[in-house]
């Protein structure tokens, strides 16, 4: 009950950060709705206890009906309820509690001829997160928009509190960022969305009333609601994910080469792998096998085709790809 006596009806939704990698970008399945706002959202449906058991099976059921997609590997990740965290015109009595799920699939020509018809489209996660992207190097956007507007952010403050308060702000950033005697660290995605979103530095913030219009540009595409935290969420999750179990073989199709095993590797990780180094990594961890065929390369020779072998679920119990981290 509302503290004025007005009832609040609780809903319970899904939303579901979708993960392929398409053409050896790391893609996630974004929803365009028809009201004229720009911004993308996550599939989004609300649970019916009264069709489906669990959650789980709730998404399943709902993303294949509307996009033909056979989710594989699915994981719970966080219950986001926060109040405010997704404001709809006439809907004050009511508040959308959503249950966050990470699940990854494979894309083909005919389940995208089903997306479009849904109004979704695959996109590069790294538009909505562009400081991610280390594979070629540095990210300009962090030297040229993002670290300054910290900086200023971290100076910001005024009173008796000024020194204390810009000293923890400026510990979190060095952290989070990767600066000074810090690493950078791909796990800490969440981190550093919820830096800029507290800073006023995404769209999100200033729409939810926590910032304000400035002359620095936005980092980032904005979505909807509090999505970009999700999918930030996902991201991070994903990224500790595959140094522990082998579920980046639910982005490979059947058989793959190394050097696609790689660039996937690369593209979910957001960072440039040594050739040899991954190679002799995917060797010791025993995770593939060859399957005797080949590709023919353009301009080299056949490239030889290997398989998950499963067998390595039953012989250790991290069989992951340890490429860095903390």
């Amino acid at each position: 009950m509302h503290p004025e006596g007005v009832p609040v009806t609780v809903e319970i939704g899904l939303n579901a950060v979708i993960v392929a990698v398409v053409n050896r970008s790391p893609r996630i399945l974004a929803v365009s709705e028809t009201d004229g706002d720009m911004r993308d959202s996550l599939p989004f449906g609300p649970f019916d206890p009264a069709r489906h058991r669990t959650f789980e099976a709730s998404l399943r059921a709902r993303v294949e009906k509307r996009t033909a997609l056979k989710l594989g590997y699915i994981e719970q990740l966080y219950t986001f309820g926060d109040r405010g965290r997704q404001r709809l015109p006439g809907e004050e009595g009511k508040h959308m509690v959503s249950v966050g799920y990470l699940a990854l699939t494979r894309t083909d020509a005919e389940n995208n001829e089903r997306l479009a018809e849904a109004g979704a489209h695959w996109r590069d996660w790294h538009g909505y997160l562009p400081w991610e992207d280390w594979r070629h190097g540095r990210p300009a956007v962090l030297d040229q928009t993002i670290l300054p507007a910290l900086a200023r952010w971290e100076a910001g403050l005024a009173g008796d509190e000024k020194s204390a308060a810009s000293a923890q702000r400026r510990s979190r950033v060095r952290l989070a960022f990767g600066l000074d005697d810090f690493p950078w660290d791909e796990e800490r995605v969440l981190e550093r969305y919820e830096l800029l979103y507290e800073a006023g530095l995404v769209r999100e913030a200033v729409i939810d009333g926590h910032g304000r219009e400035s002359d620095t540009p936005a980092a980032g595409l904005a979505m909807r609601h509090d999505h970009r935290r999700i999918v930030a969420t996902a991201v991070a999750r994903l990224r500790g994910k595959i140094k522990y179990r082998p579920v980046v073989f639910e982005l490979m199709p059947p058989e793959f080469t190394l050097t696609d095993l790689q660039a996937t590797v690369e593209a979910i990780s957001g960072r440039h792998l040594h050739k040899q180094n991954f190679r002799r990594l995917v060797e010791g961890a025993e995770l593939v096998e060859p399957t005797g065929g080949t590709l023919a390369s353009t301009g080299g020779r056949p490239a030889a085709l290997f398989r998950f072998r499963r067998q390595i679920l039953d012989e250790r119990p991290a069989p992951g790809l340890k490429v860095g981290g903390r």
